[in-house]
């Protein structure tokens, strides 16, 4: 099997790494140390279109296949994790309107998240919940054309600057999903700081106090919003941050092999040194076998595939574990450097801990993995002992 990037995609991959060099990376330390996007990489991500990248071009998206969307989201997360972040929640919430929305609602709202005139949060996760999202504690109450919602989101990425959100409630007990502008009375953000890694993504607090939305903003059905919305977005926001983990940890490989050259310790350079040859080969060989991962995910998504789904758990899983490693033997390459913000390396392993925790924990990964992978050889060996048991009817009923 043979396997490459096309022509187009390689086109691509050229463009996405430029405009990370020139773009992403030299405003990524005053992403980190004020704790937002500077607003003019917002602004030139807008006009490249790559806030759009996912989304049908008759919507004013680019329609990118998702190969290519993995290799912009791997580029973006070499350059910096918060800016990776925007993208996927941007992504996430376009998904969701693209599949579930009404002809109209598609039509006013994804040529707007398209352009980058309006950046979009996804709002599920709460104070007391976190993995178990079918607990959701916030409620929406119909009163005549209006939804009533009320209730509290926590560790909303882009929170801070999204003018709307696309909103998990229960409602009749029921989670369901709604487009809630941030205009909206009774809808309060309260910004968050002192995140560990990721320090950009602008992480809020929303507040519903009987929040009224029109009641044309419903996305799909009552009792659709994990199974049929939240789920596929999940999915899709799971995806990318497998690629931008490959991202991040190519940037570790990348200061960690010029550091080695460059750092002179007993009269010659530490890449002589066996044990940062041996960590620089493990970099090098967990990098190729994530980037592998997240091809054959987007392969798989890309054709339709269900297994799509749980290859992008495996890639997910596989980078962002990966990459912790990578991120900690680089700090230990760089030594008392990789511990002070002269270097970027200490933003690297903090926002590699990050990855390792958003859309589903490390811990939630090996359980569902491992289930699966449990159920899927059990059915591999009933279908074997049928097939046997089936022959040696057939045998049976020729002898006779």
């Amino acid at each position: 099997m043979k396997i490459e990037l096309t022509s187009e995609q390689s086109t691509w991959q050229y463009e996405f790494r430029n405009f990370v060099d020139q773009e992403i990376v030299p405003r990524a330390a005053y992403n980190d140390k004020q704790e937002q996007i500077h607003p003019e990489i917002i602004h030139i991500m807008s006009a490249k279109g790559y806030l759009g990248s996912m989304i049908p071009k008759r919507y004013g998206g680019m329609e990118l296949d998702n190969v290519t969307l993995g290799i912009l989201n791997e580029e973006m997360g070499r350059g910096c994790s918060s800016v990776r972040s925007l993208l996927t929640v941007q992504g996430m919430v376009a998904l969701g309107i693209l599949r579930w929305a009404t002809e109209s609602q598609k039509d006013y709202w994804l040529p707007k998240l398209a352009s980058g005139e309006v950046l979009a949060s996804f709002g599920l996760t709460e104070p007391n919940v976190g993995s178990d999202a079918k607990s959701i504690e916030t409620t929406a109450v119909l009163d005549g054309d209006e939804y009533v919602l009320n209730g509290q989101k926590k560790w909303i990425t882009m929170g801070q600057i999204s003018g709307m959100f696309l909103i998990f409630a229960k409602y009749d007990g029921k989670p369901t999903a709604f487009l809630v502008e941030k205009s909206n009375v009774g809808f309060d953000v309260i910004p968050m700081s002192g995140l560990l890694g990721a320090r950009a993504s602008m992480i809020a607090e929303i507040r519903f106090n009987n929040c009224r939305i029109p009641k044309e903003n419903l996305l799909g059905q009552v009792g659709m919003g994990l199974s049929h919305i939240a789920l596929p977005c999940l999915d899709y926001g799971r995806f990318t941050i497998a690629c931008g983990s490959v991202g991040l940890a190519q940037a570790c490989f990348e200061a960690s092999a010029h550091y080695a050259n460059s750092r002179i310790q007993f009269g010659r350079p530490i890449r002589e040194n066996q044990l940062i040859q041996k960590m620089i080969t493990e970099m090098t060989v967990n990098i190729k076998a994530a980037r592998l991962l997240c091809y054959k995910a987007g392969y798989l998504r890309d054709t339709g595939d269900p297994d799509s789904i749980m290859e992008t758990w495996s890639a997910k899983y596989f980078a962002s574990t990966m990459l912790n490693k990578i991120a900690s033997d680089t700090v230990q390459i760089h030594g008392a450097n990789g511990c002070h913000n002269d270097y970027p390396i200490e933003r690297y392993y903090r926002d590699a801990k990050i990855n390792e925790i958003i859309e589903g924990t490390t811990q939630m990964h090996e359980i569902l993995i491992a289930t699966q992978e449990i159920i899927t050889v059990r059915r591999a060996s009933r279908k074997a002992a049928n097939l046997e048991k089936s022959k040696e009817n057939i045998s049976h009923d020729l002898s006779n």
